[in-house]
C-alpha cells in the first residue's frame, strides 16, 4: 500500500475515481490509454539529460520531452500504483540534479533572459512547473537523501534564479510572467516552502499590482475574458492560468480564486473557446500560428476546469467531443462523467460575440460574428478593433478575416516564424515578422499612402485602441459589427462596417464590407484582401508584368511582387476557386481606381515568407467609401467533373449616399435587391433616428442599421 501522497494537484479520492476508468472507453479511459502508451514508449529509451543546444534543436526538444514525461510518469504512478513510473521519474530528476548547476547559462541570443537548460527563461519556467508536478507525485516514495539531493541541487537553484536573478521577469505582466508565478508556486508547494506561493500570488513587492498572479489576471484579461495578446498566446497563457488557479483553489481556498474579478477565469476560458473558427482552429490575431486550435493541451485543461467549476455547459461537452480527451485530473473526471451521461454532445455553435479589451473593458474590442446557412454551414467573420497587444501586436486595427465551408477565405498571414525549425533562426521570430507579417498591408485592411498604422511604432500603437460603434446579433438572417479607428494615420479617420446577410436567393451568407475614410487631405488608399485559390474571372482590363518589381520599398510593400495591374472596371469583379467553393468579390469602384494582383516573396532571399496572393484596389481621394461584397457560391468537384453556379448572383454594388449621418448601399443581382442603411453617428442608441436625402429620395431608419429587401 502506498504512503499518502502530497501531490500538488491530485488527492486520494480523485486518484481512485481516475483509476476506475483504466481500460474503459470513456473519455478519461481513452486519455489514460494514450498517456500510458506514450509514456511507456518514452521510458523504453535510455534516459538522457543533454547540455545546451539551439532553440528548437535536439537538446531543446529533449529537455521539453523530459519534463512532459516526468509529469506524466509521476501521475501514472499514483493512478496505476506501478513503481516503474516512480523509478523513471526519480532517475531522471536525479540526473538533472547531478548536472544542472554544471551547465552554466546559455549564450543570450534574443531579448529574453537565458536559462541553464533553454535559450530563454520562459522554457525553464515551463520545465520547472511540470517537473515539480511530477516530483510531488513521487516525493513520498523517495528516501530522505534522494529528496534532499533533488531539492537542493535542482529545484532550489531554479527558484533562486527565477525570483532573484530574474526577478524583473518574474514580476512581468505578460504570458511569460504567468508561467513564472505558476512554476514557482507549484515548486514551492512540492518542496514545502510556502513563502514561494505567497510571492507568486502577490508579487515580489506583495502589492498585487506590480507583479504576481492576482496582478496578472487583473491586468491581462478584460472583463469579457479576452486576452490582450490574442487567441494564439491566450491558449498558451491559459495553461499556467488554469493550473495555478486549481492549485490555489486547493491550497489557498481563502482566496476564492474562481470568483476573483467577477469570475474572470471562467470568462476567459469561454472567451477563448468563443473565438475559434467552426473547425476549432483559432483566428491568427496578432503574432500567431495558423494551425493552433482547441486540441492544444492548455485548452484541454481549460475545458475540463470550466466544466468542473463553472457549470455543466453543453457547449463544453461539444468541445470535449472535438478534443476526444480530457485532463487527467479530477476536473477531467467530472467532464468525462458528464459526457457519458449526456444526450447532447453535438458540436457547439457559438453565437456572435463582442469581446471587450483592456483591464476595465474600455480599450476597444474584438468582434466575432457568425451566421448559419440553410445547409448548416457557419460563416464566421472576425474584426479587430481593440488594443495593440503589446510586443506581439500587429498593426491592423479594423483588419478582418473570414471563414466558411471549412476554410479561411480572407486569409490572415499570421506570424513570420517557423516554430522549432532550428535552421530558420532557431525557430524564433524572423526579421520578416516585422517587415511583413505585422504590417497593415498584410491584414485585409486599408493602408494609407503605402504606409503602416501608427508608423509601425509600438509605443504609439499601445497608446491607442479602436472604438466600438455597433454590434448586432439578434436575428438569424443578419449579423453586423462596426467600429472606428481615429488618427491611426495622421489626419485620417476610419470606420468599417461589416454585415453577414442570409437570403433564400444566396447559397451562403453574403459579406458586405463598407470601409469609410475621412480626411481633409488627399491620400493614396489601398484596400487589400488576402485571398487564396485560382482566379476564375476578372472584369478589369489588367496586364501581367513580364518583369516583376516590388510594390514599394517599406512597410511590407517591399515583400509584395506586383504581378499584374490595370484600370479597375466599373463594379470591379474578381472571382476565384478555393477548395470546392467559388468566391466573388464585387466592388463599387470609382473612375480612376487601379487594381493590382500581388504575390508575397520579393526581397526574401532566404525564402522565409510563404508565397501568398492578394488583390489591392488603389484609390486617390480625400474622403471616400470602399463598398464591397464577397459572395460564396457554387460547387466544384474535379474528381467527378462537376461545377455548379460558378458565376454567382450579385452583379452590382452602389454607394447611394454617405455623410456624417450614415451610409446607404445598394446590392443588386439575380433576385437580389438589397438596400442597406448604416449609421455613421457616434454614441447612438436603438432609438436614434436617421434620415438621408439624396436624388429626391429620403432614406430613414432607427438605430444602428436597417436592411430592406425589395423583390419587385
Amino acid at each position: 500500500m502506498l504512503a499518502t501522497t502530497n501531490a500538488v494537484l491530485l488527492d486520494q479520492q480523485e486518484i481512485t475515481e481516475i483509476s476506475a476508468q483504466l481500460g474503459t472507453n470513456s473519455l478519461m479511459g481513452l486519455s489514460l490509454a494514450k498517456m500510458i502508451s506514450d509514456t511507456q514508449t518514452y521510458m523504453a529509451a535510455p534516459i538522457e539529460v543533454p547540455g545546451h543546444g539551439e532553440a528548437g534543436g535536439y537538446e531543446h526538444n529533449r529537455h521539453k520531452q523530459n519534463y512532459q514525461y516526468i509529469n506524466q510518469a509521476g501521475r501514472l504512478f499514483l493512478i496505476t500504483g506501478d513503481e516503474q513510473y516512480a523509478k523513471f521519474t526519480a532517475e531522471i530528476l536525479t540526473e538533472y540534479a547531478d548536472k544542472y548547476l554544471g551547465f552554466g547559462f546559455h549564450i543570450q541570443r534574443n531579448t529574453n533572459p537565458p536559462g541553464r537548460l533553454f535559450h530563454q527563461i520562459l522554457n525553464e519556467h515551463v520545465w520547472l512547473l511540470y517537473s515539480s508536478l511530477g516530483y510531488s507525485c513521487i516525493k513520498h516514495w523517495l528516501n530522505d537523501e534522494q529528496r534532499q539531493h533533488i531539492e537542493s541541487k535542482l529545484f532550489q537553484p531554479m527558484l533562486n534564479m527565477f525570483t532573484v536573478k530574474y526577478g524583473h521577469d518574474f514580476d512581468r505582466i505578460h504570458n511569460h510572467g504567468l508561467w513564472a508565478v505558476a512554476a514557482v508556486a507549484i515548486c514551492g508547494l512540492a518542496i514545502d516552502k510556502p513563502e514561494y506561493v505567497e510571492m507568486s500570488v502577490h508579487g515580489l513587492k506583495g502589492d498585487d499590482v506590480s507583479g504576481g498572479f492576482l496582478a496578472q489576471i487583473s491586468q491581462l484579461f478584460a472583463p469579457s475574458g479576452y486576452y490582450m495578446e490574442g487567441p494564439y498566446y491566450h491558449r498558451y497563457a491559459i495553461r499556467p492560468l488554469c493550473l495555478f488557479a486549481e492549485v490555489l483553489h486547493r491550497h489557498r481556498p481563502s482566496l476564492n480564486i474562481f470568483e476573483y474579478k467577477d469570475q474572470v477565469i471562467g470568462k476567459t476560458i469561454k472567451a477563448l473557446l468563443a473565438t475559434a473558427y467552426p473547425n476549432g482552429v483559432f483566428p491568427a490575431l496578432n503574432d500567431a500560428s495558423l494551425s493552433m486550435g482547441i486540441k492544444d493541451q492548455g485548452v484541454v485543461v481549460a475545458v475540463s476546469l470550466a466544466y468542473k467549476h463553472y457549470g455543466h455547459d453543453d457547449k463544453l461537452l461539444g468541445m470535449a467531443n472535438i478534443q476526444q480527451q480530457v485532463w487527467i485530473h479530477g476536473c477531467g473526471s467530472a467532464l468525462s462523467q458528464g459526457f457519458e451521461k449526456s444526450t447532447n454532445t453535438s458540436l457547439p455553435h457559438w453565437p456572435s460575440v463582442e469581446l471587450n479589451e483592456g483591464p476595465n473593458g474600455d480599450r476597444g474590442a474584438q468582434g466575432f460574428i457568425r451566421l448559419q446557412s440553410q445547409d448548416g454551414d457557419v460563416s464566421q467573420l472576425v474584426m479587430n478593433y481593440g488594443q495593440h497587444g503589446m510586443g506581439h501586436g500587429h498593426f491592423d486595427t479594423l483588419g478582418i478575416s473570414f471563414f466558411n465551408r471549412g476554410q479561411e477565405v480572407l486569409k490572415e498571414y499570421g506570424f513570420g516564424r517557423w516554430v522549432n525549425v532550428e535552421p530558420k533562426f532557431g525557430g524564433r521570430y524572423l526579421d520578416e515578422n516585422k517587415s511583413y507579417a505585422r504590417q497593415t498591408i498584410a491584414h485585409n485592411a486599408v493602408a494609407v499612402d503605402q504606409g503602416c498604422q501608427n508608423d509601425f511604432d509600438v509605443e504609439t500603437a499601445d497608446a491607442k485602441h479602436g472604438v466600438p460603434h455597433f454590434f448586432e446579433n439578434q436575428t438569424k438572417d443578419l449579423q453586423a459589427v462596426s467600429a472606428f479607428a481615429d488618427n491611426f494615420y495622421p489626419g485620417v479617420d476610419q470606420q468599417r462596417s461589416l454585415l453577414l446577410i442570409n437570403d433564400d436567393a444566396l447559397d451562403a451568407p453574403l459579406l458586405l464590407d463598407v470601409f469609410r475614410i475621412n480626411s481633409e487631405e488627399e491620400h493614396s488608399y489601398d484596400y487589400a484582401l488576402q485571398y487564396q485559390g485560382q482566379i476564375i474571372r476578372c472584369n478589369s482590363d489588367y496586364q501581367m508584368h513580364g518583369e516583376l518589381l516590388p510594390m514599394g520599398s517599406d512597410f511590407g510593400y517591399q515583400h509584395l511582387w506586383n504581378v499584374a495591374q490595370g484600370k479597375a472596371a466599373n463594379n470591379s469583379l474578381v472571382s476565384w476557386l478555393q477548395g470546392n467553393s467559388y468566391y466573388s468579390w464585387i466592388s463599387a469602384s470609382e473612375a480612376n481606381d487601379e487594381l493590382f494582383f500581388t504575390r508575397v516573396g520579393a526581397n526574401d532571399p532566404q525564402y522565409n515568407l510563404r508565397s501568398e496572393t492578394s488583390l489591392i484596389l488603389r484609390r486617390q481621394a480625400k474622403s471616400t467609401v470602399f463598398a464591397n461584397v464577397l459572395e460564396t457560391h457554387g460547387y466544384f468537384n474535379e474528381a467527378v467533373e462537376a461545377s455548379t453556379n460558378a458565376r454567382g448572383k450579385v452583379t452590382e454594388v452602389k454607394v447611394i449616399a454617405s455623410n456624417e449621418i450614415g451610409t446607404v448601399i445598394q446590392i443588386l443581382g439575380e433576385n437580389i435587391h438589397f438596400t442597406v442603411m448604416l449609421s455613421n453617428q457616434r454614441n447612438i442608441s436603438a432609438d436614434t433616428q436617421h434620415s438621408i436625402e439624396t436624388n429626391q429620395q429620403t432614406y430613414c431608419w432607427q438605430g444602428s442599421l436597417a436592411l430592406e429587401k425589395n423583390r419587385g
